[in-house]
Order: C-alpha cells, then sequence, then structure tokens
C-alpha cells in the first residue's frame, strides 16, 4: 500500500498511509487498547486473589489445633516415574497421616491426576500412606482430580464429602479451602511447610497462585463441572464405617 512520509514540526517521523489516516495515530490507538486489557487483567488478578483470601479467612489452621472433621482431602501433585511421590506430595501425605493418627480424621481421601496408564498420582500417595502404617481400608481414591476445582468437586458429588479437612503446601492452601467451600463443602485446612527447603520450587510455585487465583474464580463462577463425572461411591462411607 502507498505511504507518505513527512516530518512534524517536533521532529518525529510520521507515516501517512494513502487514505489519509496517520499509521502512528492506529499505533496509539494499538497501545491505548493493550494498556487497557492489561490493566483490567491486574485488576481481575487482585480481585480474585482478594476473593480467595477473604473466603479462606477463619478457616485455615496448624495441626494441633485444627478441628475433628470425617476425611482429609490430600490434594495430588507430582509423582515421579519410578512412582515415588515428590517432596511436595510427600509432605501434604505426612501431614494426612499425622491427622489420622492423632483422631482428627477417620479418613483420607487422595485425590490426583491419572489421566494416563502410566502415571498415576493417587496410587502413589495410597502406596506410600500404606507404608507408613495408616491401614488400607481408611484411604479412598480418587483417580479424576485433575485440578484443586475437579477435586473438590468431586470430593462433594461423587463422594458426598459435607465436612473436611484440605490438605496441601501453605501457598496453595486459601484457594483450596475457598474453592471447597464455594462448593458446598465445610471445609478447613492444614498447609505443609516442610517442601519450602526447596526454595526455587516454592518461590516458583507460589507466584503461580495469582494466575491460578484467577482461573479458580471463573471455574466456581461458571459452576463448571469436573472433567470427568460418575456415579455416586461409598467407598469414602465405607472407609468411615470401619473401626
Amino acid at each position: 500500500m502507498r505511504k507518505w512520509i513527512s516530518r512534524t514540526w517536533s521532529g518525529a517521523w510520521t507515516f501517512w498511509r494513502s487514505d489519509g489516516h496517520p499509521v502512528r495515530r492506529r499505533l496509539l490507538r494499538a497501545g491505548l487498547a493493550l494498556a487497557l486489557a492489561a490493566g483490567l487483567g491486574v485488576g481481575a488478578v487482585v480481585a480474585s486473589t482478594g476473593w480467595i483470601r477473604t473466603g479462606a479467612d477463619g478457616h485455615l489452621y496448624a495441626e494441633h489445633d485444627v478441628p475433628e472433621a470425617p476425611v482429609a482431602l490430600v490434594l495430588g501433585t507430582r509423582v515421579y516415574p519410578d512412582g515415588t511421590p515428590s517432596p511436595f506430595l510427600a509432605g501434604r501425605l505426612a501431614v494426612a497421616q499425622r491427622l489420622l493418627e492423632t483422631g482428627k480424621v477417620r479418613a483420607i481421601l487422595v485425590s490426583g491426576d491419572n489421566m494416563n496408564h502410566d502415571y498415576n498420582e493417587p496410587e502413589a500417595m495410597r502406596r506410600w500412606l500404606v507404608e507408613q502404617g495408616v491401614p488400607a481400608e481408611k484411604v479412598v481414591l480418587d483417580y479424576a482430580g485433575y485440578d484443586t476445582y475437579d477435586s473438590c468437586a468431586r470430593a462433594k458429588r461423587i463422594f458426598g464429602v459435607q465436612q473436611a479437612t484440605v490438605v496441601t503446601q501453605t501457598f496453595h492452601l486459601p484457594r483450596a479451602v475457598t474453592v471447597c467451600r464455594r462448593l458446598g463443602i465445610d471445609a478447613v485446612g492444614v498447609g505443609d511447610e516442610s517442601a519450602r527447603t526447596y526454595e526455587r520450587t516454592w518461590r516458583i510455585s507460589s507466584s503461580r497462585e495469582y494466575g491460578a487465583a484467577l482461573k479458580a474464580a471463573v471455574d466456581v463462577l461458571s459452576g463448571r463441572d469436573p472433567s470427568r463425572l460418575g456415579p455416586s461411591e461409598s467407598t469414602l462411607d465405607d472407609a468411615l464405617r470401619t473401626s
């Protein structure tokens, strides 16, 4: 397309299209649109982060003073190729184990990713707990906890959880508790701090919570179904009935 070039009084070059509209003006409009979009994005993240913190306020506890609940909901995270839980997952499982041993909960629901046959977080979680002396009949598996929202939604809709103690790392805990509570579970939370020794991973994971907060708000407001549903299960009720 034909263009003309002229020099303004300030010495800056302005490029004129054949239709008489300066390119600079269009670039300015595009820049303003981008700035507006960025501002709206930042505002949405700030608002969703505040929503999460408010939703979790008063529901986060240390292990020794958390109120009793029927079940600990342990959220899954990385498992190594040999089936060993990562330190972050092992830290969560250790908290749940202690809650069971001290009578703070009566069963453990482990919820994680089993998207394909060679990656199975729930089985790795159960194996770790049983190896630490937790009775196998006290551990219930949710194979479709693909993210925090799915784990909370399935705990409520598939396993019938009404009240739970959510267990994850402390940086993740406010989001997890808020999502569960918004989905109808009377949830409190206990956070793991042992994995903080992995400083770089902890820092990166903590920073990702800002974006995750926005996703959580969208998920809850949309009321979407979890990625996978299915029939109700009685396995958790069975675990709670065992002595």
